[in-house]
């Protein structure tokens, strides 16, 4: 009877442990599939810049260049196309559920938005702009100082509803993301005449430089303490770029390094200008980081790292070598996979390369956020 009895005990402690086993497992996976920062005081994730962050602005502006329309947003939520120029998720998106804040970061000039969301954080990026006042001006989309004076609005928002002393703390403890400045050489510089009259390529990039730190500082003076700054990517590896520049762009596609080299140089002088400025703010609890999404960009293409690529030249819409914004639509043809691609048109990275920029920066991130 004892042993009867012991077995059933035994066998009782063994389904109690295959119930919780199939309880927990599941969301310990989970926790180690998407793992959230730890020690995180930001309220919030605010961001300015171009098309790497736009989440939508686009859609409430006079321009061609939009992403409202498939086949952009075909592995985001509900495969709704939100504006974003990706399959899916951007950085940000990442971040923003990292940090535990929300899944995906809103575009600011979303006339639905709630006070709720507005705290959680937005986005004032636009895509096509840059720091040359000259690039927004292209696409008829929002500069940097428009982006600026929209945040100013946002900030008296919510004092509406807060407070001004609590806004105050709440922008002082914000991330903030700026990605901003492919579009100046790409777009501006490089294909356009207008700039290469007058500046060297030298002379330009002190010029955006000049027009970068300086926005920083507004930034600052608006409350901003904690900033992640995008480096340029590998310019020369952007299909795009290769097919426009390239003597020989479908035979040899492979990267061209006068233009990458010029983003590393940029980025060089970059870092020691936010060296500088950390230096000097430091006194006023202000963190600023250079985030190297040339090098996360380049693994990727070459395929270094822990996730590889099975396609790194040419985008998966369409022929991947030009398409990008109306040229990438619902008639566009499709790679079957976009996960095994870096780039998803011939500008802009897929979801997948955007989460591995964002695993590649999550220590930055957990340094920038911590109490």
């Amino acid at each position: 009877m004892e042993k009867a009895c012991s077995k059933q005990h035994l066998l009782q402690h063994l389904l109690r442990l295959l119930f919780y086993l199939l309880i927990f497992i599941p969301n310990i996976a989970k926790a180690l599939a998407n793992p959230r920062a730890s020690n995180n005081s930001a309220p919030a994730v605010i961001v300015f810049g171009d098309s790497t962050v736009d989440p939508g602005n686009n859609n409430y502006v006079k321009t061609v260049f939009k992403a409202n329309f498939a086949p952009y947003g075909k592995d985001f939520a509900n495969h709704v196309p939100t504006g974003r120029f990706s399959n899916g998720r951007l950085t940000p998106d990442f971040i923003a559920s990292y940090i535990g804040i929300k899944e995906s970061i809103p575009p600011y000039l979303d006339p639905t938005l709630s006070i709720k969301e507005l705290m959680t954080g937005v986005s004032f990026a636009s895509a096509g702009s840059g720091f040359d006042p000259l690039t927004p001006k292209v696409s008829n989309v929002i500069g940097i100082p428009k982006q600026l004076e929209n945040f100013k609005e946002y900030k008296k928002r919510l004092e509406s509803a807060i407070g001004t002393k609590n806004t105050e703390n709440h922008i002082n403890k914000a991330l903030f993301i700026v990605s901003a400045g492919t579009n100046d050489f790409v777009i501006n510089y490089f294909t356009l005449p207008i700039r290469r009259k007058t500046y060297s390529v030298s002379g330009y990039q002190q010029f955006i430089l000049q027009t970068a730190t300086q926005f920083l500082q507004d930034l600052f003076e608006q409350g901003a303490r904690r900033i992640l700054f995008s480096a340029l990517p590998p310019m020369g590896c952007l299909p795009v770029v290769i097919t426009l520049f390239s003597n020989h762009a479908i035979s040899e596609c492979g990267c061209l390094d006068y233009f990458s080299s010029v983003g590393r140089q940029f980025n060089q002088l970059l870092q020691n200008e936010l060296n500088l400025m950390q230096i000097r703010l430091a006194t006023h609890g202000v963190r600023i980081h250079l985030t190297d999404s040339y090098s996360a960009l380049t693994d990727m293409i070459q395929g270094q790292g822990r996730s590889a690529f099975d396609e790194a030249s040419r985008g998966c819409c369409g022929t991947g070598y030009l398409e990008t914004s109306l040229l990438c639509n619902p008639k566009s043809i499709l790679c079957p996979d976009a996960s095994k691609y870096v780039f998803w048109d011939s500008i802009h990275p897929t979801e997948e390369a955007y989460n591995n920029v964002f695993k590649s920066i999550r220590p930055i991130i957990d340094a920038i956020i911590r109490d």
